[in-house]
């Protein structure tokens, strides 16, 4: 009987810390440019997060997308997720360009015949990867 017990706290505990931090991710993913040359990995930890493009000699390496799961995560979260996407390509920057709420699904609710379709909104980060020349 306490072994049940012991289980479900430990069920419930994990089911509170995952409610917890589940709000705060960031989900990203990345397009390298067409054209655009393949260099190896970056540390996430050099990479600059800019917000005006630099003067300095560079090559476009694709683009970086950061949809954040709420309006509370905080920036440096989606500065750091930034960061290791842009990495990924190389990139010594991630160039923000886009920051922007806007419809990123939807919901549907109601029977076939009398449906309801209400748009889901949320916050999207994009950010032009770069590698110094």
């Amino acid at each position: 009987m306490t072994t049940i017990i012991n289980f479900i706290s430990g069920l419930f505990v994990i089911a509170t810390l995952l409610q917890v931090t589940g709000c705060q991710t960031v989900d990203t993913r990345h397009t390298q440019a067409v054209g655009s040359p393949k260099y190896p990995p970056s540390d996430p930890s050099q990479v600059q997060i800019l917000r005006t493009e630099p003067t300095r000699p560079h090559v476009r390496l694709g683009e970086v997308r950061a949809e954040p799961s709420s309006e509370s995560v905080d920036v440096s979260k989606i500065e750091e997720a930034l960061r290791q996407e842009a990495a990924k390509l190389g990139a010594d920057a991630a160039v923000v360009v886009y920051d922007r709420t806007e419809v990123t699904g939807a919901w549907v609710t109601g029977s076939w015949r009398d449906r309801s379709v209400q748009p889901i909104e949320g916050r999207v980060v994009i950010a032009i990867a770069i590698k110094y020349q």
